[in-house]
């Protein structure tokens, strides 16, 4: 559900700022839970569009209509510098996060809701990928096995050469690519930047971003419509609010494995409200991708609180 974000990152640069200080498990888990319905409702609401409205001109629409959530944050702003280098960090993380957007709308309108979750749980392993091979960050062997498990696990939903794989399926494997790429500027953007900032940032550089090509597919569309793309940002920015309250009330060790429903009310919905068919094997593969994705960030975890007990004075 990354995707769609609007107030909060969703990145581990964003949500690794700090522990918790006040340690609250349960509201953790139900403020997690919340985000989770928000996200799955926001995908059943494009799902529900279709393709009526080009994917471009979508993807635009549901930004143009966020922005109105920034507005609190104009002078925060207007009073940030930033050097010229950071500008550039800013305008290439919009280039990735514009591409990966355009086309999470195309697939959703072309595979089914449990494919598009399963595979969208797929971006923190490219992220890991990523921050090894341009960060610098050392990949230990159990963050390369859980790594290895989420791709095998990818295979098994997508598996190529047993069954033919629509653009939905492509388009939602360079979705991950772009938005690994976008997280991954997030967490170089993190020690120059507020998680806020850089939110508003991108969301305003995404804007701009579709703008064009929006403006080359343009259709009319209906106040229906418009209105359907306002509720679309709310659930988003209300998630991305609700899962930045649950890591604040509890720790990720906690928060994280609540994720996982997602992909169980992505089948559900697809099957109830879709005629969607429960696909045995998109379960099984998806199963591997969030166990493994849960798994590297409690490592993570882990090692962030190492670390942390090893900088304190004896």
């Amino acid at each position: 559900m990354n995707a769609l974000n609007t107030p909060v990152d969703p990145s581990p640069a964003a949500r690794t700022a700090s522990e918790p200080s006040d340690q609250r498990p349960i509201a953790g888990v139900l403020w997690m839970v919340a985000s989770g319905f928000a996200f799955v409702g926001l995908t059943a609401l494009v799902k529900a569009m279709g393709p009526s409205v080009p994917a471009p001109q979508s993807a635009f629409l549901r930004y143009a209509m966020g922005l109105v959530f920034l507005l609190p944050l104009i002078p925060t702003l207007l009073r940030t510098h930033f050097p010229a280098a950071t500008w550039k960090a800013f305008a290439w993380r919009g280039v990735f996060h514009t591409f990966g957007v355009m086309l999470w709308f195309y697939a959703m309108t072309r595979i089914p809701l449990a494919e598009v979750s399963a595979m969208g749980y797929m971006n923190p392993v490219w992220i890991s990928i990523g921050a090894a091979l341009f960060l610098g960050e050392a990949l230990r062997f159990r963050r390369i096995a859980a790594i290895g498990v989420a791709i095998i696990g990818a295979l098994i939903i997508l598996r190529p050469g047993l069954r033919e794989l629509s653009s939905g399926h492509v388009a939602m494997l360079f979705t991950a690519l772009f938005f690994a790429a976008s997280y991954v500027m997030a967490k170089q953007l993190s020690g120059k930047a507020s998680p806020a900032v850089i939110v508003a940032m991108m969301s305003m550089a995404v804007t701009i971003g579709l703008f064009p090509f929006a403006l080359a597919v343009w259709e009319p569309v209906t106040w229906q419509q418009l209105g359907m793309f306002l509720i679309i940002a709310s659930f988003a920015t209300a998630g991305h609010y609700m899962m930045t309250l649950a890591f604040a009330a509890a720790p990720i060790t906690v928060t994280q494995p609540v994720t996982a429903l997602q992909l169980v009310w992505s089948v559900a919905l697809g099957a109830i409200f879709f005629g969607e068919p429960v696909d045995p094997w998109v379960v099984a593969g998806g199963v591997m991708v969030v166990s493994a994705v849960i798994f590297i960030a409690l490592r993570e975890h882990q090692l962030r609180l190492r670390e942390k007990a090893a900088t304190l004075p004896e």
